[in-house]
């Protein structure tokens, strides 16, 4: 295993999440000042735009104007060239709980996840599925039974869609059909069924992997933010564990492969996912790592 050496990008934020890096420079959202940010030339986080119902996944249609999540609420909002912010989609019927991460593929359709059920609130796991949004903000599930579907990736080719099952300790992916919709599912990697166990602590604790968010690299394999496990780490198809980083004692929520070539590791730390925690500290920071293979597929 190699040993990394990590810098810290940007700090003094609440919880971070989302990184993509777009046009040159890093995006992010932070849940507790309900922001999506932009990192400047002079390496300065600047607020971009206000989302009230808490901002999650970030992406981009290809005209370019962005699409963000909406959580609270189960919205994609759209942020217009005139600066306003409207509804793209509203996906409330869809979801379990929370909207959450997407991933927006190069021709424009939206795939995203949901929590399933209130875990801020304790209540008992409950899997969910995937919400396909097209370009023109109609919506329609695509695929099921995922225990917390969470960072995901669209392959090079666009011909695969990778996503990470947070509590079900795997990464999964779906061949993506002609009209955006999702074939059978598979494992990228399996490391052991938990089951329908719905203690949300016996699924934490039986598990090897706590995958968050997920980046693609050009030889295959993907980095995940392990989370509570206070690590990132790349794994091949199949189950590999080809490298870690050590982020102790932060959890790593959130990855993304950029730099201007493509091999910085941006990390989303933070002490913990608690809501009342993350909200009252300010202890969110974004970890960069030089990693030896470069960024692939989307985002």
């Amino acid at each position: 295993m190699s040993k990394y050496e990590l810098e810290v990008a940007v700090d003094g934020f609440h919880y971070l999440e989302g990184p993509r890096w777009y046009q040159n420079a890093l995006w992010f959202v932070d849940f507790y000042t309900q922001g999506v940010y932009r990192v400047n030339n002079e390496g300065v986080a600047e607020k971009i735009v206000h989302v009230e119902q808490q901002p999650s996944g970030l992406g981009w249609l290809p005209d370019g104007r962005m699409l963000v999540v909406s959580m609270k609420d189960r919205k994609v909002l759209r942020l217009e060239n005139d600066g306003n912010l409207v509804v793209h989609a509203d996906i409330w019927e869809h979801c379990g709980g929370h909207a959450n991460d997407m991933v927006v593929a190069p021709n424009g359709n939206a795939y995203v996840g949901n929590f399933g059920f209130d875990l801020m609130g304790g209540a008992d796991h409950k899997n969910t599925g995937l919400v396909l949004i097209k370009p023109n903000g109609s919506s329609q599930i695509v695929a099921e039974g995922l225990a917390f579907p969470n960072g995901m990736v669209i392959s090079s080719d666009q011909k695969t869609l990778i996503v990470n099952e947070l509590f079900g300790n795997k990464i999964t992916q779906f061949d993506i059909n002609e009209d955006g919709s999702l074939g059978e599912k598979r494992d990228f990697a399996n490391f052991g069924e938990l089951g329908d166990e719905p203690n949300l602590g016996l699924r934490i604790e039986n598990a090897s992997i706590l995958p968050d968010g997920l980046t693609l690299d050009v030889e295959g394999a993907v980095w995940i933010a392990d989370t509570l496990n206070q690590r990132a780490v790349r794994i091949a198809e199949g189950g590999e564990i080809l490298e870690t980083i050590d982020t102790a004692p932060d959890g790593i929520f959130a990855v993304t492969l950029g730099g201007q070539d493509g091999k910085t590791l941006f990390m989303c730390a933070a002490p913990d996912w608690d809501e009342a925690s993350r909200k009252a500290e300010t202890k969110g920071r974004m970890l960069a790592a030089q990693v030896k293979v470069g960024h692939a597929g989307t985002p």
